[in-house]
């Protein structure tokens, strides 16, 4: 069973390779066209708002009492399985447009 703070260090730790993915991503479109540019900053608002739901989430369990976070961290699995499809969804999008 992981400790509250292993949990929202791992989920940290995938917000942040998200972001590395993305960083990554945006250099390759500073190179592309402008109707690819607006695509990719496109797709990437539309993942910083499932990622500030996310961090939200992730700050509520963090400030949770130690026997409050448990029933958090259930509905921000559910959450997190959700964002996570549409991330990778996202982001393999965001990839195609420079093949």
């Amino acid at each position: 069973m992981q400790t509250k703070d292993e949990y929202v260090a791992k989920l940290k730790a995938q917000l942040d390779e998200w972001e590395s993915d993305l960083a990554q991503l945006r250099d390759k479109a500073s190179d592309a066209s402008d109707d690819v540019k607006e695509k990719v900053d496109h797709q990437i608002a539309e993942l910083k708002l499932k990622w500030d739901e996310l961090a939200v989430r992730r700050d509520r369990i963090a400030d949770a009492a130690d026997d409050k976070w448990e029933a958090l961290k259930d509905e921000a699995e559910e959450t997190w399985a959700q964002v996570k499809v549409g991330v990778k969804d996202s982001i393999d999008r965001i990839k195609s447009m420079f093949s």
